[in-house]
């Protein structure tokens, strides 16, 4: 694989997000941004937080409750506490999780998304969400398509800046998975004023721009699929284990393909 250098005189998303979730692998660059953004609108701390825990919610849910032991997570990011493996393997220790991303900065970052309790599997795909069908292709060296597959894709789709194409890419991946398969997704959401101004700051910084949608285009990615209780919600409002903040500009979903 060629070599593609790290760009670190410009903000990176996943080291962006990496700083707001409390994490080490951002630079300067990163820290800036998001000092900048926090100064505009202070929310967004809470968004990235409050959506790494529904991504914990719902691989719970999923393994505990559901009973999938399979889960195909595109646009990983950078490893940080609890990643999907960790938390299905604690539930499911057999459980298969396959990372899916193309970025330099995830790359150099991916053995520590390769660690897997004895009994399960992890792997990672150097792949691009663009290309669903070779996702789903290298995934089904490590996943069995024929039975029902998680498919994660959290705080990832507003890098697609057109929403047509988005719920496009969405469905050709779910249409590669078997019936009973489930449909994870989590974003931010273009739901206040200081949500917005956060997106045109950040997407004025130089950074790969990353746009919000409205909550109906959040629920249009599980058009055909049913929807898993309480439906499109803010993403502390999906199970809560516990308060969070009031008013999150982050919407989410788990929908099952019948």
């Amino acid at each position: 694989m060629p070599y593609t250098p790290i760009d670190t005189s410009k903000p990176h998303s996943a080291r962006f997000w990496n700083y707001f979730v409390g994490g080490k692998d951002n630079y300067e660059v990163d820290r800036e941004i998001g000092d900048h953004i926090k100064e505009i609108f202070p929310g967004l701390v809470d968004v990235a937080v409050t959506s790494r825990r529904f991504l914990g919610r719902a691989v719970r849910h999923l393994a505990g409750e559901q009973g999938v032991r399979q889960f195909l997570d595109v646009g990983t990011g950078l490893p940080t506490a609890d990643n999907t493996h960790e938390v299905a393997q604690r539930v499911a220790p057999d459980a298969r999780i396959v990372y899916v991303d193309n970025d330099p900065i995830v790359l150099a970052h991916a053995n520590a998304l390769l660690t897997s309790a004895p009994e399960g599997r992890t792997a990672y795909l150097d792949a691009d969400l663009y290309d669903p069908e070779s996702v789903l292709r290298a995934a089904a060296d490590t996943l069995d398509l024929s039975r029902p597959v998680a498919l994660m894709i959290l705080n990832t789709l507003g890098h697609v800046a057109d929403h047509d194409r988005a719920v496009d890419l969405v469905q050709r991946l779910m249409s590669g998975l078997a019936s009973g398969s489930y449909l994870v997704i989590s974003d931010s959401t273009a739901t206040s004023e200081g949500m917005i101004a956060a997106s045109e700051a950040y997407n004025s910084s130089g950074a790969v721009p990353y746009y919000v949608r409205s909550v109906a285009d959040i629920a249009a990615f599980f058009d055909g699929l049913e929807l898993v209780e309480p439906g499109v919600v803010r993403v502390t409002e999906w199970r809560p284990e516990e308060p969070g903040p009031a008013g999150v500009d982050a919407y989410c979903g788990v929908g099952r393909k019948r």
